[in-house]
């Protein structure tokens, strides 16, 4: 047996299952891990994981009937076959469990889902790198084959080990941060701040004279990395956007390798761990020893295997332990793991397709199959980019050696659609070659119209990326991009109206009180609901509150699909955008006054105590209420064009964390 069967059964036969401690236990030592070490990695004392692990021995030996501790624990299990019986059993469990479970493949997979996939050794591999002092991670695969899964824990372990962690996404930066190479370091260094909760102090490090490279050097030395008691693990995700602006990444990438290298010789550059994330090969012109994407750790997450696909449909209650299901769906898309989770996601009895897989495989490629949504946003891509799509129409339907020029061929790998085969390039799975082959007609055929009929479906769908799927509101990425937007809009106003004449832009950010408490005790089903309940809540207060002033409508920065979350009146003066800001975090953006702001705050503490969500915690007292509360920050200010948006976010961060400290269930100013 391996281990993962062995926790499996233990979960399926116990009626209590197992708790997290005892599978850590289970697992560290199965890997030969002694307790204080367990004892370091699971934050417990060690006394308190030995009592466990001794219930746990006693347990194991009661269930297979001989003596088992922690010495002989591998060696007698390993070595045992799983009986039918016990086969069965957990398969009747996964089964229950997927019934309950069951997750829609979007975004990365949580913590806590069992659809997780680990891909061994890179886990322990970039666990390993991280620890190392000045150490570098380079992750490269296409979109959605799992590079954010596996940023989530490894952020998660780092936080584990007492590191502070930022990861920043380069795709959340407004084109003008690339207008050149100082304006993109100042954004690099006042979102990692913000992140760590530092007050950005760009202006104290920087210097003109020495330049934007020195300055941002300076910047991470003696301020961000000094300030640190604990190492720094800093995540760039999505560098691929920065090799897009030649001039920006050939100063930039050597600047990183430069701190790599710094590390062997200071040790404050020791603290800091960097992780890059990218989808395709860099086509920036730069020497081997300038480039930082030859040193440190090189990852790259290959599709899944047979093995591993079997082992997600047994997770999702299947079994297809014959292997011949897995075999027909992975030769429609290969390894690709989003493809392969949304097909056992509708065989599931999600969509009518329940358990046919003859009938999915058979529509896929057509525009009645599960995957048409996915397919259609590469479909207008490639229209959209006429060469590009005359690239791929050619290795679709490839009539000899076929030729493409690099460029090309560097856009088409990093979207995914291609591979590199020895010298000869390939679809990189069938339904691509299906799909594109009857939707790639050639470009005279293609009608203004149709091409407008699918730049409107994409904006929709651009529309659905910035929207939070659970409460409907505009997500984190949206609210940072419209607040650039708003504040620069602002900026530029301010510089025509008085003090007196302008309104301020105003920031309430609302968190759930102890709500990981109340997601742990009553469940994740009960928590979405609460969500939902709260976001609306949120939204009615809003708009009773800012009535007078305001009306629903489409903003010219915002999608139709975002106009529920988003006022605006016609001069598009006043504005306020709701917006789910992280797990049980809210954030309402408003053009009004620090007053107004302020009643809007304390109108929704008060509304949504009202909806009396009981949260009864057994053994945990200091509660503000019996019911569900929130802690407001709020914060006022008026944009200037010396000033970022981040100062705003701040001061409404801070606000909220007083909230907190001083006993929730409160408003707090900043």
């Amino acid at each position: 047996m391996t281990i993962d069967e062995v926790v499996q059964l233990l979960k399926a036969s116990q009626a209590t299952g197992l708790t997290t401690l005892q599978e850590m236990i289970l697992r560290a030592s199965w890997e030969g891990k002694t307790y204080t070490s367990i004892a370091l990695e699971a934050h417990y004392g060690e006394e308190r994981v030995r009592k466990v692990a001794s219930n746990l021995w006693q347990l194991l030996s009661n269930f297979w009937k001989e003596s088992i501790n922690k010495s002989n624990f591998r060696q007698i299990l390993e070595n045992r076959n799983l009986s039918q019986t016990y086969q069965q059993l957990i398969k009747e469990f996964n089964r229950a469990a997927t019934a309950i479970s069951l997750e829609f493949p979007s975004g990365p997979v949580s913590l806590d889902s069992r659809f997780y996939i680990p891909r061994p050794p890179i886990e322990e591999l970039a666990y390993a790198q991280i620890a190392e002092r000045g150490s570098v991670v380079c992750i490269k695969a296409s979109k959605k084959m799992g590079k954010s899964s596996l940023i989530l824990r490894l952020l998660a372990h780092a936080s584990n080990q007492g590191f502070r962690t930022v990861s920043l996404d380069f795709q959340q930066a407004d084109k003008a941060v690339f207008a050149n190479l100082d304006k993109f370091l100042r954004w690099l260094c006042a979102n990692i701040s913000r992140e760590l909760q530092l007050e950005p102090k760009l202006n104290d490090y920087w210097d003109e004279e020495m330049g934007s490279k020195v300055s941002c050097s300076i910047y991470f030395q003696k301020y961000l990395l000094s300030t640190l008691e604990s190492p720094l693990v800093l995540v760039l995700n999505e560098v691929d956007c920065v090799f897009e602006y030649p001039e920006i990444a050939g100063d930039f990438l050597p600047l990183v390798r430069s701190w790599y290298e710094q590390a062997k010789r200071m040790e404050i550059w020791q603290k800091l761990r960097l992780v890059l994330v990218y989808s395709t090969e860099i086509i920036v012109p730069l020497k081997l020893t300038q480039s930082p994407f030859n040193i440190g750790l090189p990852i790259k997450l290959l599709p899944f295997t047979k093995e591993q696909v079997q082992d997600l449909a047994q997770r999702h209650g299947l079994d297809w332990t014959d292997g011949k299901d897995v075999e027909s769906l992975m030769a429609m898309v290969g390894g690709h793991p989003y493809l392969i989770r949304l097909a056992l996601y509708h065989l599931m009895g999600k969509g009518g397709l329940e358990k046919d897989l003859q009938q999915l495989l058979q529509e896929a490629p057509t525009e009645a199959g599960i995957y048409n949504e996915y397919l259609r946003r590469y479909l207008l891509k490639l229209r959209e980019e006429p060469e590009l799509a005359a690239a791929f129409a050619q290795v679709i339907n490839p009539t000899a050696h076929v030729k493409i020029e690099p460029g090309l061929a560097y856009k088409l790998q990093s979207l995914g659609l291609i591979n590199l085969e020895c010298d000869r390039y390939t679809p990189t799975c069938e339904l691509y070659r299906l799909y594109f082959r009857e939707q790639l007609t050639t470009t005279e055929d293609l009608s203004n119209a149709h091409v407008e009929q699918l730049k409107k479906e994409n904006q929709q769908l651009r529309a659905l990326s910035s929207l939070d799927e659970l409460t409907q509101l505009a997500n984190r990425h949206y609210f940072h991009t419209y607040l650039q937007i708003e504040w620069q809009r602002s900026a530029r106003k301010h510089t025509t109206h008085t003090l007196r004449e302008y309104i301020p832009i105003s920031l309430i950010l609302c968190d759930i009180d102890y709500f990981k408490i109340y997601n742990k005790t009553y469940g994740n089903s009960a928590g979405d609901e609460c969500l939902r309940q709260i976001a609306n809540t949120i939204k009615n207060c809003v708009n009773s509150s800012l009535s007078s002033s305001f009306s629903y409508a489409s903003s010219t920065y915002a999608t139709s699909a975002l106009a529920i979350s988003q006022v605006v009146d016609s001069n598009e003066e006043n504005t306020v955008l709701v917006a789910r800001y992280g797990g049980e975090e809210f954030a309402i953006l408003a053009h009004a006054d620090f007053t107004a702001a302020m009643a809007v705050a304390e109108h929704i503490r008060e509304q949504v105590k009202a909806l009396a969500i009981k949260c009864e915690y057994p053994g945990i007292g200091g509660l503000p209420a019996a019911v569900l509360t929130v802690s407001i920050g709020v914060a006022s200010v008026i944009p200037t064009v010396e000033t970022e948006p981040v100062t705003l976010v701040n001061a409404a961060e801070s606000a909220l964390h007083q909230a907190k400290r001083k006993g929730r269930d409160r408003v707090v100013s900043s």
